[in-house]
């Protein structure tokens, strides 16, 4: 089975709902319901049922709604425009620092029905606010949900350059931040350039490492093993280091003297022809 899947901000998670038959493109706006309140949402890409299965097995067809209609253009003048967000976002802070939490807020987003308000904030760890939510219900008596996101979220939201001098990829058009690890760093070998030089203006390590990983772990794959014996030009000798893109290894050598050990980069591609 085919499904869309939908978020309904940049720093919300995303879900999945069934076409119900619609015509649908990525980008598009879609009309739905979800946890008893109606929302629009844009259709960010599409996935199966068994893939999401895979990732939590739990879930059933039966939990998963239609999407109700495509969003007209009538329907995105009906949402909560800048003034009654900042006005929002201002009393929740007003809030925040009555209560002396340790959060900052730092985006709100209306339901398309305005039955319910979502305030996204950021904290190093749990914040107990439930206090503040009360004041909230009785303020704008809606129903509130507070989502905690990541700094990588609010970067997101808030926009900057990068060090490229672009726009932020994940402001721009990246539409989920994938899992950016050492490990990745470490096979395009760039992590000897410090930390500082390879994370982003959220101070994760940067997206654009995802890009050429798979190209990356290809050309791996053509390289011996850190510490496999190998014979070059009839001389024995171990792997102890790689040049991915070069296609090249380092291989140690006995000296020839018996007088401790030599490495030379031999090159693959001219010792494999």
């Amino acid at each position: 089975m085919r499904l869309a899947k939908v978020q309904f901000a940049s720093w919300d998670k995303i879900h999945f709902f069934k076409l119900n038959d619609l015509e649908i493109s990525e980008n598009d706006k879609v009309i739905v319901k979800i946890d008893n309140a109606t929302e629009i949402g844009a259709v960010i890409g599409f996935t199966t049922l068994s893939d999401v299965k895979k990732e939590n097995p739990e879930v059933t067809e039966e939990e998963i709604n239609d999407i109700i209609r495509m969003a007209a253009i009538h329907d995105t003048g009906e949402l909560a425009g800048p003034k009654e967000r900042n006005e929002a976002l201002e009393f929740a802070k007003s809030l925040k620092d009555k209560y002396d939490l340790p959060m900052k807020f730092v985006d709100v987003h209306f339901s398309f029905d305005r039955s319910r308000i979502t305030f996204a904030f950021i904290a190093d760890g749990r914040v107990d606010f439930r206090n503040m939510v009360k004041d909230m219900t009785r303020h704008f008596s809606k129903s509130i949900r507070l989502q905690q996101i990541g700094i990588r979220d609010e970067a997101k939201i808030m926009g900057d350059l990068g060090a490229c001098g672009r726009c932020l990829c994940c402001r721009g058009y990246l539409k989920e931040l994938c899992s950016i690890t050492s490990d990745m760093a470490e096979m395009q070998q760039c992590s000897h350039r410090g930390s500082d030089r390879i994370s982003g203006v959220c101070g994760r390590l940067m997206c654009c490492l995802s890009y050429e990983q798979k190209g990356y772990e290809e050309s791996m794959k053509k390289l011996p093993d850190i510490g496999r014996r190998v014979n070059v030009d009839g001389k024995k000798g171990k792997v102890v280091g790689h040049h991915v893109l070069k296609q090249s290894v380092d291989v140690e050598f006995e000296a020839e003297n018996g007088d401790g050990k030599t490495v030379i980069e031999v090159d693959l591609n001219r010792h494999n022809k």
